[in-house]
């Protein structure tokens, strides 16, 4: 169960503390049930919340989530001003992927701050980028 008034930074912390604890069902009650996407970090990975689901559900029943700690200091949250929008970024480290970049969008729903979309990127440094291109490329 998802706690009662959590705000916008406190739902971020407890979305990636569910994926980490393998926690699905407080995971994706997190997430906007009026149509959430999930942007992975491949380009054919854009995923509405029905899709989402299906893909993390094996990981999530085999005790096998993900984890992204948050980088101190690094996430940025705005207030869209009279709405019930916000928008954030922030700095993750996972085993895997070395640094990332979270980035979405969060709206009430029900009262509750929630997941809208949800971006998650790695970025690449400048001066690497163009030898990351060729070999995403094959070599070209």
């Amino acid at each position: 169960m998802v706690p009662q008034a959590m705000t916008p930074e406190q739902t971020l912390t407890s979305f990636h503390d569910a994926a980490s604890k393998s926690d699905e069902t407080r995971y994706f009650d997190l997430f906007a049930q009026g149509g959430s996407v999930f942007l992975g970090t491949d380009a054919t990975e854009r995923w509405n919340l029905e899709e989402f689901r299906a893909f993390a559900h094996p990981y999530f029943a085999a005790g096998k989530g993900w984890t992204y700690t948050l980088q101190p200091g690094t996430r940025k949250i705005a207030l869209v001003r009279g709405t019930n929008v916000a928008y954030f970024d922030e700095l993750l480290t996972n085993a895997k992927l070395g640094t990332c970049r979270g980035s979405g969008v969060l709206v009430i729903e029900n009262g509750q701050w929630r997941v809208a979309q949800y971006n998650l990127s790695v970025p690449i440094p400048n001066d690497k980028a163009e030898s990351v291109v060729k070999v995403i490329h094959g070599g070209k």
